[in-house]
């Protein structure tokens, strides 16, 4: 048996968390969010974090995402250690280094779907990478509605916008927190078509925080939380196998799939 050396796997590592603690008040008030979490996100893989309300799953992706504070332990976004960050510097690597997918599509409406695709490059005073822009647009479906405004667009087009725009800086790691949770079964399936693809074809690293088994499906392994801590892990998950595991688990109540299996794109 060959054991890969730290460096080596420091590479292939998108992001990790070594011991991640979460903790909320003290005395009989105290909430253990997370409880000494480790886990590695894999480069060019796609994660799914699943457990019932309250295991900790949205609070994992949110620390290891930098959108907030841990109470101890370690996160990593390559080799970049986000408890030595300032402010201004863990703003610049979240904006740099980070894309971010929300179940609220989180858009502009006063501009069009390209200046939302591409603001956070604006911002940053970046200009986009032509080609990768127009790859990522053709990706979604998006060439003909470009110039409309978020309220001329439909949820899944909105959600679509919102995948590219988290794709087009080319970060090193997309976190979606129930990215499909507003749409209808047709929107999610596209949209998490989108995301397999992003993986498949285009290298990206994706993290995603969902309830339905179905979304989760479309993953290459799947975390499980319960109590803040890891409880089993699954690759090649089917919606099936996977609602399974989450009945099983403490609290273990998932959501009724949002749309059907069977259009699955894998």
């Amino acid at each position: 048996m060959t054991t890969t050396p730290l460096a080596d796997r420091t590479v292939t590592a998108a992001a990790r968390a070594t011991d991640l603690s979460k903790v909320y008040g003290q005395g009989e008030t105290r909430v253990v969010a997370l409880d000494q979490v480790s886990v590695d996100f894999r480069r060019a893989e796609f994660t799914a974090i699943m457990g019932p309300s309250g295991s900790g799953k949205s609070t994992l992706m949110h620390c290891v995402a930098g959108l907030d504070t841990f109470s101890s332990g370690s996160v990593r976004i390559g080799d970049t250690e986000l408890g030595s960050l300032k402010d201004k510097q863990l703003t610049k690597l979240r904006r740099d280094k980070i894309g971010f997918i929300f179940q609220a599509f989180n858009l502009l409406p006063t501009l069009t779907a390209l200046e939302n695709i591409t603001l956070p490059m604006d911002i940053a005073g970046r200009k986009p990478d032509k080609a990768w822009l127009e790859n990522v647009i053709q990706m979604v479906g998006l060439s003909d509605r470009l110039g409309h405004r978020p309220a001329q667009l439909s949820g899944g087009q909105q959600q679509r916008v919102a995948v590219a725009r988290a794709l087009a800086s080319k970060p090193d790691i997309v976190f979606g927190d129930e990215p499909t949770g507003n749409l209808d079964s047709r929107s999610g399936a596209e949209v998490l078509g989108f995301l397999r693809n992003s993986v498949r074809e285009l290298g990206q690293t994706v993290v995603m925080v969902t309830h339905d088994p179905v979304a989760a499906a479309y993953a290459d392994r799947v975390i499980f939380l319960a109590d803040g801590r890891i409880v089993d892990e699954m690759t090649a998950p089917t919606a099936d196998t996977v609602l399974d595991r989450m009945r099983s688990l403490p609290g273990g109540n998932p959501r009724t799939p949002g749309f059907d299996a069977k259009s699955r794109t894998s």
